[in-house]
């Protein structure tokens, strides 16, 4: 009689708990098929903070051309980056947020946004809140603060070794742009394989060869005359471009009779550019050189349009976009042959080394002398510039985003799923 007593309260219990998780997997996939909440941090917005802007700009415009379905929440900074998003897609708020220095906005404020408006991801670049309430993706574009430490400012050395060391382990998933990145992560933070996603980046659609009237524009607006040879990328030391204004020099100093191209470098001055300026006034081509600062995006396809060649020295990239938006304008490009150059320029333009200033001056005789060369570096690429476009990118965040509410508990979302 105990036996049987005992035998039916078991099955009881045992029928109690398939039903309790039946309700539950009932429950988890219900909620598993609700759109995301993804917060991301868009505080580079209206900064002029380069590649870290042109990344979070063209990424949020096409996540929202190709995801109606998922919530995002974008935090800014300022005025600009409000107005540019605000009312724009159904499935995106935009909030600003305060103050703009990063000691208080990432650890406090958006810790303080993020509990105030549950989300379900937080997409950030570099650098996450140590405390995030939710799961974090991290992009990091590339590792030049822990291998280059003497182009970096100290004080910036210092935070971003702590602070993106961090962000990395702790990050449920990291989104890099290349697979050198990818590697270098791997190798020097100790991360796990399956962490880390490679969504290559890629020049907007309006980067394409601009017609003969708006070169004309750009050229007068920056008083270029003639033929000229293009850089583009922020004054600092790891865009190499003293060795540039070498290699452009030798060029000079080799064709005294013949009229060299002007030179044109378009960034503005970051930090450590005093070599890059000195270099400009110790080799004497102040008169055949242009240094434009800042430049509207609006005007960079003409620029690139216009250059006999596009040359871009650097010698450490996570991934390297003004290349790939100079081949999508028709540039013929000269390119560095390390780190993730490779990746993105491919056999569609010149790669050298870019430590030796007379391979880089050769490659830029070449492109000056050969018209035939010049056209097809020009054609190479374009067709190089097709495979990559930024809804591309967009599917393979979107798919990131998934890998890291994977490693989530389901329940999370269910006791808060709005």
């Amino acid at each position: 009689m105990k036996g049987e007593t005992r035998r039916r309260v078991d099955a009881e219990t045992r029928g109690e708990e398939q039903s309790r998780r039946a309700v539950l997997s009932s429950l988890i996939t219900h909620h598993s098929s609700l759109p995301l909440r993804i917060a991301i941090d868009a505080h580079s917005v209206g900064t002029g903070l380069a590649g870290n802007e042109s990344y979070v700009v063209n990424l949020i415009e096409a996540l929202a051309e190709i995801d109606n379905e998922n919530r995002y929440t974008l935090y800014v900074t300022k005025r600009e980056a409000v107005e540019r998003f605000q009312n724009r897609w159904p499935n995106f708020a935009v909030h600003r947020t305060w103050p703009h220095t990063p000691i208080v906005r990432i650890p406090l404020t958006l810790v303080r946004e993020l509990r105030r408006r549950p989300v379900d991801i937080l997409h950030v670049q570099y650098t996450a809140p140590p405390f995030a309430p939710c799961a974090v993706v991290a992009t990091i574009h590339d590792l030049s603060f822990e291998h280059l430490p003497q182009t970096f400012k100290r004080r910036s050395r210092a935070q971003l070794r702590l602070t993106v060391r961090r962000s990395a382990r702790t990050a449920s998933h990291i989104i890099v742009p290349s697979e050198h990145t990818r590697r270098d992560i791997i190798e020097t933070y100790k991360i796990e394989l399956e962490r880390v996603s490679v969504t290559p980046l890629a020049a907007p659609t309006h980067f394409a060869p601009a017609d003969e009237g708006e070169v004309r524009r750009v050229r007068e607006r920056y008083k270029i005359r003639g033929d000229y040879i293009l850089a583009v990328g922020s004054i600092q030391p790891r865009k190499n471009l003293a060795r540039l204004i070498h290699a452009y020099s030798l060029l000079r100093r080799e064709r005294a009779r013949a009229k060299l191209p002007q030179l044109v470098l378009v960034g503005k001055l970051a930090w450590l550019y005093g070599e890059t300026l000195g270099a400009i006034r110790e080799q004497g081509i102040e008169a055949l050189t242009i240094l434009t600062g800042y430049v509207p995006e609006i005007d960079l396809p003409a620029l690139y349009t216009g250059a006999l060649a596009f040359v871009y020295p650097s010698y450490f990239e996570g991934f390297g976009l003004p290349p790939l938006e100079a081949m999508q304008c028709g540039a013929p490009v000269v390119a560095g042959n390390q780190t993730s150059l490779p990746e993105v320029v491919g056999d569609a333009g010149l790669l050298v080394d870019p430590f030796n200033v007379e391979a880089l001056a050769g490659a830029i005789a070449r492109v000056i002398d050969d018209s035939s060369l010049r056209e097809r570096l020009r054609d190479r690429g374009l067709e190089r510039a097709s495979h990559f476009s930024w809804r591309a990118t967009a599917r393979l965040t979107l798919e990131a985003y998934k890998r890291a509410m994977g490693g989530q508990n389901p329940e999370s979302r269910i006791q808060n799923p709005e």
